[in-house]
């Protein structure tokens, strides 16, 4: 019986392959190092046009087109680029023959539907995090990705950041920590998921198509919480767990070199904001990496406690990393701990220079596709084990939650 080890890497060169065997119209797109890229921006909220405007400053692409289920918002990302053409169905924006790229910023209820049709499309595609909302959905994104032979970043730009590669290569790659046994991660405090509804939301507005949002989601009528706040719904996204956890996870994975967990059980609830959330505003995570370290996450929403960062903790010391910074301190008596400052700018500008040397070169990215529906993977067993209220025993090769 061939190890998982040894079954993904088969997998992965399978994949490698087919996605050598271009066809002529895949050939004949590959863009020159000196062209710019045009991108359509699907999803043209607060949190799309951010990270598109990351993509503009880097001088590489053009924003021609953007889509929003809410016209207020494509007016936003047209005052970006006065030229972009706007739509209200993805679909539309897809048949632009003129479009290279699209970033995905929609809700996470519609990440699989529009990734699937963008790489279909031929598009190549930035999408944010989480890469789905269930898990079953990842398998066929990273298929669709294959066999159009397409770029997939997914965002989780920590893959990207200069400090977290420095930090893996200086203590886990080198074995200074020793053996890791476990790691905490931790993510406290997070306002987002509080947003409240403006009072201009309070009725339907006649430019916002709200059946649309809702997309594959059952109807309910307008409720303009649901729609502004959408993360604190279990319908539209997966809370505190897939928002943030999937950064932390996907970080653990990169350091740890392994993306398999083989349990996961989770415990929380709506203890503090019962404001009509189904996303848990208290949980923590718990899981297993066959026999080998446990990886923890802990969350609330309750203002009394702030901050947000990972700790690996290794037989002969221990590894601090967040965005600001990463502090090593030996388990030695006395000792003092090392620290080092990250970048002081957004990474996330790394992560799309990145993904834009990648549709160049056509390689594959920091946070390829498959990294990225791993990540999230592993945060649905989070997820899934809250709403079972049990103790998940995981298959890692098959994807499979095993039988009681």
């Amino acid at each position: 019986m061939p190890s998982q080890t040894h079954a993904r890497r088969a997998f992965l060169r399978s994949a490698g392959q087919a996605a050598i065997a271009w066809s002529a119209l895949s050939y004949s797109r590959i863009l020159g190092a000196n062209d710019k890229i045009n991108m359509g921006l699907i999803g043209a909220g607060e949190r799309g046009r951010g990270v598109m405007s990351n993509f503009l400053k880097t001088g590489d692409t053009n924003l021609v087109a953007a889509c929003d289920v809410y016209a207020e918002m494509i007016d936003r990302a047209q005052r970006m680029a006065p030229g972009a053409k706007g739509f209200k169905d993805h679909r539309q924006l897809l048949e632009e023959k003129g479009i290279d790229a699209v970033l995905i910023a929609t809700p996470d209820h519609w990440h699989s539907t529009v990734a699937i049709d963008a790489l279909n499309a031929g598009k190549d595609v930035y999408v944010e995090k989480p890469l789905t909302l269930r898990m079953e959905e990842g398998p066929l994104i990273v298929k669709a990705a294959r066999v159009n032979n397409r770029v997939c970043q997914v965002g989780l730009q920590q893959r990207s950041g200069a400090h977290y590669i420095e930090a893996k290569k200086k203590y886990i790659d080198e074995g200074v920590l020793g053996k890791i046994s476990l790691v905490r991660t931790w993510w406290h405090g997070n306002g987002y998921h509080l947003r409240k509804a403006p009072p201009s939301l309070a009725t339907l507005p006649s430019n916002l198509d709200w059946a649309r949002f809702l997309g594959p989601v059952k109807w309910r009528d307008w409720d303009p919480q649901q729609f502004w706040n959408w993360r604190a719904y279990l319908d539209f996204g997966g809370g505190q767990v897939t928002d943030l956890m999937t950064h932390w996870i996907d970080v653990v994975h990169m350091f740890m070199g392994t993306d398999a967990p083989t349990s996961g059980v989770a415990a929380g609830g709506v203890y503090c904001y019962k404001d009509g959330r189904t996303a848990p505003d208290t949980i923590n995570v718990l899981l297993e990496y066959g026999n080998e370290f446990t990886a923890t996450f802990e969350a609330t929403l309750a203002p009394g406690i702030r901050g947000e960062g990972i700790e690996f903790c290794g037989t002969k010391g221990k590894l601090y990393i967040d965005r600001r910074r990463y502090e090593y301190t030996s388990a030695e008596r006395g000792a003092k701990p090392v620290e080092v400052m990250g970048p002081k700018y957004d990474f996330t500008l790394d992560h799309v220079k990145n993904f834009l040397e990648c549709c160049k070169t056509r390689q594959r990215p920091n946070c390829d596709v498959y990294t990225g529906h791993r990540s999230a993977m592993a945060s649905h067993l989070g997820n899934i084990s809250y709403v079972q209220k049990r103790r998940l025993n995981f298959d890692p090769l098959r994807e499979e939650i095993l039988p009681l």
